[in-house]
């Protein structure tokens, strides 16, 4: 590791490198692809996300890439990146300055969401914590091109969670451990809404008030409470201790 880095950079790096494992632990993972990136404070626009080729469960903290927005390496590193990382999270890093982390997943459940022209059901208490914070982008295959950028990002505004529509979802954190809080609970959503759907009989739906108190509430305690933080500390523990 280079003893030039910063405490300030160490920490994210060991935060990010729990969250690709946390990922890995909880059954994420999309074999070598996917990203978990992570904005550096000291380079507004230079970001850490995972070497390309290897396992979430083989990333550490003195192997995370430097990259910029272009997806280019700005320190020497032995490993790669992947192209497909740089068009989704470049261009948010860019362009959301309330946004410091970003994770992508096409998790069954999540995926199949995508599929649906609804998109999110937010009448369960995971989906209603997601009342207005979901945007959706239209699918125009893998996202390698950079003249996908602005429109993507146009798709996501001002949210929290981008669908990606016939593909996953991409979530918006203020810090690593909000996107983590964030990712959890869309990952529920998405798994209550599929079983939901596999039941017969109707779903008890939920008014519109309630929805947007519910999302406002959960918003408010991550923002404010320390929450995240804490569930992510506990979710590490447990997972060392696995």
């Amino acid at each position: 590791m280079n003893l030039d880095i910063s405490d300030t950079e160490m920490k994210i790096r060991q935060q990010l490198t729990d969250f690709y494992h946390l990922v890995a632990y909880f059954g994420w993972t999309e074999l070598i692809f996917n990203h978990i990136s992570a904005r550096l404070p000291a380079d507004e626009h230079h970001y850490l996300i995972n070497p390309f080729g290897l396992n979430y469960r083989e990333i550490r903290p003195d192997n995370l890439l430097v990259v910029n927005v272009r997806g280019e390496l700005v320190r020497p590193s032995n490993y790669a990146a992947n192209p497909a990382g740089f068009a989704l999270h470049g261009v948010i890093h860019e362009n959301r300055e309330d946004v410091m982390c970003v994770a992508h997943t096409h998790t069954n459940p999540v995926s199949a969401v995508a599929m649906k022209e609804d998109g999110f059901d937010h009448h369960s208490f995971y989906g209603a914590q997601l009342h207005g914070r979901v945007a959706y982008h239209d699918f125009e295959g893998i996202t390698l091109y950079n003249d996908e950028r602005p429109r993507m990002l146009a798709s996501l505004g001002d949210k929290d969670v981008l669908v990606l529509r016939n593909h996953g979802v991409a979530v918006c954190g203020k810090d690593i451990p909000s996107a983590f809080m964030l990712l959890w609970t869309v990952q529920r959503a998405a798994e209550i809404q599929c079983h939901a759907g596999s039941i017969p009989g109707r779903n008890t739906e939920l008014p519109q008030s309630v929805m947007q108190r519910c999302a406002t509430d959960a918003g408010d305690l991550v923002k404010n409470s320390g929450l995240a933080e804490l569930v992510f500390n506990a979710q590490v523990r447990q997972m060392r201790a696995a």
